[in-house]
């Protein structure tokens, strides 16, 4: 979810998607913990469906975008852990 609230991500597909957030995570990817990840937010309301027809399109697009929720879910986080997205990010990627 920080990486959808610090960089809405857009792909012509899944795969593409998913690369992009491997270049953004570095070498703590873990594609089956992502997959999890993005099931459980999709489940809770924290993310749009990642797969959908944008109005005027001629093929489907891969988002990584949060709902209301999900931004309140991150905005209380930060709060929570006195930082910032990029931070945690940092972290993460350490």
């Amino acid at each position: 979810m920080l990486i959808a609230f610090r960089h809405p991500l857009t792909a012509a597909n899944a795969e593409e998607g998913i690369e992009r957030l491997r270049s953004l995570l570095g070498e703590k990817f873990d594609q089956e913990a992502l997959h999890s990840a993005i099931a459980g937010c999709l489940r809770r309301g924290e993310i749009w469906d990642p797969v959908r027809l944008p109005p005027g399109a001629l093929q489907c697009h891969w988002h990584l975008e949060l709902t209301p929720k999900g931004v309140e879910t991150v905005r209380h986080l930060l709060t929570e852990r006195n930082a910032s997205a990029e931070d945690l990010l940092n972290n993460l990627r350490d």
